[in-house]
């Protein structure tokens, strides 16, 4: 019996899915402009289900990405509005919410290579604006070293526990998708002394080689995978939208729920869900942490 906490799943995708447009490359930012009530109902969804984090919809917010709409000046409107959505879902519960930071240029793109000292400066901005109403920070989806760098000095500035979440190869857990080793991960980690170290946004089949090097670094260790079939290069281009990206059909929420029971056994004590594992696949995986007598916290 151990204490696990149970993130949320998908946040911005299944927005995407609930708000039944098009998608654009604004992604869930342009869902939460139309109809931002959604983002309250999704995170209630998930606290019902048995999430015990809620997963604030910022990580598509940054200047970067606002700026190709010319809604820049959105910037600190739209992260109260999401903050403010994932309160009001939480109410009075003794639940936390996660302040979601994501890759400031584009996910899946370390090729990108954005400057440390640049991201460094527009994480930290982020940080300011939220460190007051959020339990804690999570860097998502950093793809190489020079991401995480930028990113957790960004984060040096907060008073809350700070999460870092890399993305792995979806066929080998070893290396992040810039094809760097995920070990070298390791002095950083021991440099900004991050409050856990997560693997996110792969394939579930790749997490356990990515655990096993995780659990050396002495943090605590998690993961939460994703229910794509892989990320296409069709993707890999300048503002993609995610209908580039396919569902998987096999990945029920019992069969997401075993893989994650699975990383728990080998000592994970932070799990959910990433990109396509909805509210069900959450359910599941809860049932199957009390059937296993584990706390969920």
């Amino acid at each position: 019996m151990a204490d696990i906490t149970l993130l949320d799943g998908s946040i911005g995708q299944e927005l995407v899915k609930r708000g039944g447009e098009k998608p654009t490359p604004l992604w869930s930012t342009r869902v939460m402009i139309d109809q931002p009530d959604l983002v309250g109902q999704v995170h209630a969804d998930y606290f019902q289900r048995g999430a015990t984090v809620a997963t604030t919809n910022t990580y598509a917010v940054h200047r970067s990405r606002l700026v190709r709409e010319g809604i820049e000046d959105q910037l600190p409107h739209l992260i109260d509005q999401a903050l403010t959505q994932a309160e009001r879902a939480r109410g009075s519960r003794h639940k936390r919410i996660a302040g979601a930071l994501g890759p400031l240029l584009a996910s899946y793109r370390p090729d990108l290579k954005p400057d440390v000292d640049d991201a460094a400066v527009k994480f930290s901005e982020l940080v300011q604006m939220m460190n007051d109403r959020v339990d804690l920070f999570l860097l998502e989806t950093v793809s190489s070293l020079q991401e995480a760098e930028g990113a957790l000095r960004g984060t040096e500035s907060a008073t809350k526990p700070v999460w870092l979440a890399l993305s792995v190869m979806d066929n080998d857990g070893t290396r992040l998708r810039s094809g760097e080793h995920l070990a070298q991960v390791a002095p950083l980690v021991d440099r900004f002394a991050p409050d856990a170290v997560l693997i996110n946004c792969t394939r579930p089949e790749s997490v356990m080689p990515a655990l096993m090097i995780l659990e050396t670094m002495g943090r605590p260790y998690g993961a939460y995978a994703n229910g794509f079939t892989g990320i296409t290069q069709g993707f890999l281009e300048d503002a993609p939208t995610v209908d580039a990206l396919e569902e998987r059909r096999d990945l029920t929420p019992e069969a997401y729920a075993d893989f994650a029971m699975k990383w728990v056994e080998h000592g994970a004590t932070i799990v959910g869900g990433c990109c396509e594992v909805g509210p069900d696949h959450i359910e599941a995986l809860a049932h199957a942490l009390h059937a296993a007598r584990h706390r969920i916290v």
